[in-house]
């Protein structure tokens, strides 16, 4: 079944709910998402999506307002991904609901969460006081001070390369490991055509790749129109397929809309556990 985006709540108006109302929750197949950005018959990957929302409330059984910050983690392997809006609205719906302790908000997150995702998430409440929210940096080598020329904004893999040897015309057979960082990075909402601004981190095993068409193609994505998740997925998809690297993991560290940011991450290693946010997050 075909899910029309335009049924659900991005890009329309809409009234946020007093209370707890899990029907504001939109899923979409995540097959149907990578169908339309060309990476629906590659998987070779494991991976994970990070979401972090800042503006979480509830009230205990007095009253109060309580406040934490949550974090989510879904497996990419889960059969869908939730519209970020139906989120922040879902999110939102708590904000006057009461709940007699941290234990029970945690527990109906996780089955109105793994309902829609269509698999087991990862909740944590956490205070906004705690350590766990320090920021990191991107550890790597940042392309960003690169003085390129760019004249192509629409996703390009064409712009993707090996780096030659110099006095050679072919690639240097030589396997390295390098991380490679960009905060250049923007691609466009799917549905609104809003921008949706990154922190990209490339680590990778194998060939040299060429530093200045790697980041002439990731600024090409400044016009692409997808998801978060499936961006990540074809940044994977094009860079495991062009320059055939040995070990590949792609992360993006996507900016807060509404008080909510996703960071995918792609991989052909197992992952670490460990997620810190960035201080442009």
């Amino acid at each position: 079944m075909t899910v029309d985006l335009h049924t659900g709540p991005l890009g329309e108006s809409a009234e946020y709910a007093d209370g707890y109302a899990p029907d504001r929750l939109f899923p979409m197949p995540r097959q149907e998402g990578r169908e339309a950005v060309g990476v629906s018959g590659f998987g070779d990957w494991v991976g994970q999506d990070v979401w972090t929302g800042y503006e979480f409330s509830w009230l205990n059984e007095k009253g109060k307002p309580v406040v934490a910050v949550l974090r989510l983690t879904v497996d990419a392997a889960s059969t869908h991904i939730v519209e970020s809006k139906s989120m922040k609205l879902y999110l939102n719906g708590y904000a006057q609901t009461r709940f007699t302790s941290n234990q029970q908000v945690s527990e109906q997150l996780s089955a109105d969460l793994g309902d829609a995702f269509g698999t087991v998430a990862t909740i944590e409440l956490i205070d906004p006081a705690d350590t766990a929210l320090q920021v990191a940096i991107l550890d790597g080598q940042c392309l960003d001070d690169l003085d390129v020329a760019v004249d192509e904004y629409r996703r390009n893999p064409e712009l993707l390369k090996l780096k030659r040897s110099e006095g050679q015309d072919s690639s240097d057979d030589t396997a390295i490991s390098e991380v490679l960082t960009s905060h250049l990075f923007r691609s466009l909402c799917p549905v609104t055509a809003q921008p949706d601004w990154a922190s990209l981190s490339i680590g990778y095993r194998g060939k040299a790749i060429d530093h200045e068409g790697l980041l002439k193609y990731l600024v090409s994505y400044r016009g692409h129109q997808a998801f978060h998740e499936t961006t990540i997925e074809r940044i994977y998809a094009d860079i495991w397929g062009i320059c055939e690297p040995q070990s590949l993991v792609v992360s993006g560290r996507f900016l807060r809309r509404g008080g909510l940011d996703i960071s995918p991450t792609r991989s052909s290693e197992p992952l670490a556990t460990e997620h810190c946010r960035l201080s442009r997050q």
